[in-house]
């Protein structure tokens, strides 16, 4: 299993949502630590690295396999533009 780093973005984030939500997340996140790759994952154009997407209800998770480390950069609402936003600002 992969270890976890989480941005500081991701973080806050995940730390200002309702508990049933950041339950939701987390189990989403750790079954992306087991396998980086589902099927329903979907790589990211233009970030320059590989960072994938992966969602989770209402929300998206943008994340990247950095040897064995999953990296979360950024978590937001699905059909919210402002994950990207942040996202692009790192």
């Amino acid at each position: 299993m992969l270890r976890l780093r989480l941005s500081r973005t991701a973080n806050s984030f995940l730390t200002t949502r309702q508990p049933n939500h950041q339950r939701r997340i987390a189990a989403r996140i750790q079954t992306l630590r087991a396998d980086p790759s589902p099927t329903d994952s979907i790589a990211l154009k233009g970030a320059g690295q590989p960072f994938k997407r992966a969602d989770i209800g209402e929300y998206r998770i943008i994340y990247r396999v950095e040897a064995d480390t999953l990296f979360v950069a950024a978590i937001g609402k699905r059909n919210d533009a402002e994950v990207y936003r942040r996202f692009r600002k790192k």
